[in-house]
C-alpha cells in the first residue's frame, strides 16, 4: 500500500489515474490544506472529485448517510449532532441550498425519490427521544408527510408495524418500499410494504441461518426483481426474491475482514458497491446473471484512509457518481466514474 502527503495552496489538481481518498485540514495560520491520499496499484474506476463539495463549512456534526435525487440533481445528507440541522440539502455540484431540522432526532439511514409529480425524502430515525424508532417521508423542505412506527417507542410489532432502530430503507419507482430494522435493535428482520404501508411479507430473525440477520444494515433491490441485504453482524450479504421474499442465496468470501454496511448498484448494475467501515474501504462486486447468485467477485477497490470510517453510500442513477457518508471523517465526498466506464442510466 503507498501513502502520500501533499500539502497544496488554492490550486485545482487532478491525479487522473489513481483511485484515492482525501482528507483536508487546514493549517493554522499557514493557508494551506494537509491532503493524505491512499491508493492500491488496480485498474481504477473513479476518481474523487476534489471540488465536492463547494461548501465543506455546513459538515458541523457526524455525517451518517447520503440519498441522491438524480431527477432533480440534488444531495441530501442527514447528519448527528446537538444544535445543529440534521439534513443538508446540495446540488450535485456541491453547492449548499439549505437545511432542516424539524423531527428529525438521531438519522441513520436516508433515501430520496422524485417524480414529476412528487419529491421526497425518507429518513430512519433511531433516536431514543419524541421522534425515534420510526420511517419518515418528508418533501424536499423538510415537511412531514408521513410517519412509520410509533415515535419515540421501539417494538416487534407488525399490525400497526412498530421499529427498533430501523437502519435503512428503499422505495422503488413503483412506490413499493424495503426496510432493514433491527440496527442494533430487538429486530433482525427485513420487511415489504405496498405503496399504500401494507405489510406484503417479512423476513428474518436473528441468527445465522439463511433468511436470519445479524444487524442488517443497508438493502437495495436491482431490476430483475432481487432484493439485496447487507448483513453486517454475519459478514454476508443476503439476496431474496423481491415479489415472494423468497431465499436465493447469499455471499460471504469477500468479507472475512469486515462486514458489509451499505450497498447499492451502479447504474448498469454491472457492479454491486459495498462500504466495510472498520477497514475503510469501497469494493466493487461483479453483479451475477439472473437465477444464479453464485459466489462473491471483487473487480476494484477504493481504498480510503485510516479512521474515515464509511458508513452509507449512495448512487446517482444518471451521472453514475458514488457520494460516501463518512462517520470518522465528519463529510460526504464524491467520486465519478473514470472515462466515463460505467454507463448512466436513463431516468426518461
Amino acid at each position: 500500500m503507498a501513502r502520500l502527503w501533499v500539502c497544496v495552496g488554492a490550486a485545482t489538481f487532478s491525479l487522473a489515474l489513481l483511485v484515492f481518498h482525501s482528507h483536508f485540514c487546514r493549517s493554522p495560520g499557514l493557508g494551506t490544506f494537509v491532503f493524505f491520499a491512499s491508493w492500491k496499484i488496480e485498474k481504477p474506476l473513479y476518481r474523487l472529485d476534489l471540488n465536492w463539495p463547494q461548501n465543506p463549512e455546513y459538515f458541523t456534526g457526524i455525517t451518517f448517510c447520503v440519498a441522491v435525487d438524480s431527477l432533480k440533481g440534488l444531495v441530501y445528507v442527514a447528519q448527528r449532532g446537538d444544535n445543529i440541522p440534521k439534513v443538508l440539502v446540495f446540488t450535485e455540484d456541491g453547492y449548499f441550498l439549505r437545511a432542516w431540522n424539524d423531527t428529525v432526532d438521531t438519522p441513520h439511514g436516508i433515501f430520496a425519490t422524485s417524480t414529476q409529480y412528487e419529491q421526497s425524502v425518507w429518513i430512519t430515525d433511531v433516536g431514543s427521544g419524541s421522534y425515534g424508532h420510526t420511517v419518515k417521508k418528508y418533501n424536499s423542505f423538510g415537511d412531514l408527510i408521513q410517519v412509520l412506527g410509533t415515535p419515540g417507542k421501539k417494538g416487534t410489532g407488525v399490525n400497526p408495524i412498530q421499529f427498533d432502530n430501523p437502519a435503512e430503507i428503499y422505495v422503488e419507482n413503483t412506490g413499493e418500499i424495503y426496510l432493514v430494522d433491527g440496527d442494533g435493535g430487538m429486530n433482525n428482520r427485513l420487511l415489504k410494504l405496498t405503496q399504500d404501508f401494507m405489510m406484503q411479507w417479512i423476513r428474518g430473525e436473528n441468527g445465522t441461518g439463511p433468511a436470519q440477520f445479524n444487524i442488517p444494515h443497508s438493502v437495495t433491490v436491482d431490476s430483475t426483481g432481487r432484493v439485496w441485504v447487507a448483513d453486517r453482524g454475519n459478514k454476508r450479504i443476503q439476496v431474496f426474491d423481491k415479489t415472494t421474499g423468497e431465499w436465493l442465496g447469499a455471499w460471504s468470501d469477500c468479507f472475512t475482514e469486515d462486514g458489509p454496511y451499505s450497498v447499492r448498484f451502479t447504474p448498469d448494475e454491472k457492479y454491486l458497491i459495498v462500504a466495510q467501515l472498520n477497514i475503510n474501504k469501497l469494493s466493487l462486486l461483479a453483479a451475477p446473471p439472473v437465477g444464479n447468485i453464485g459466489d462473491c467477485a471483487v473487480v476494484s477497490t477504493i481504498q480510503l484512509a485510516d479512521q474515515v470510517s464509511p458508513h452509507l453510500v449512495d448512487v446517482d442513477r444518471r451521472t453514475g457518481a458514488i457520494y460516501v457518508a463518512e462517520l470518522g471523517a465528519a463529510q460526504v465526498q464524491k467520486y465519478v466514474p473514470l472515462n466515463n466506464c460505467l454507463p448512466s442510466l436513463s431516468l426518461d
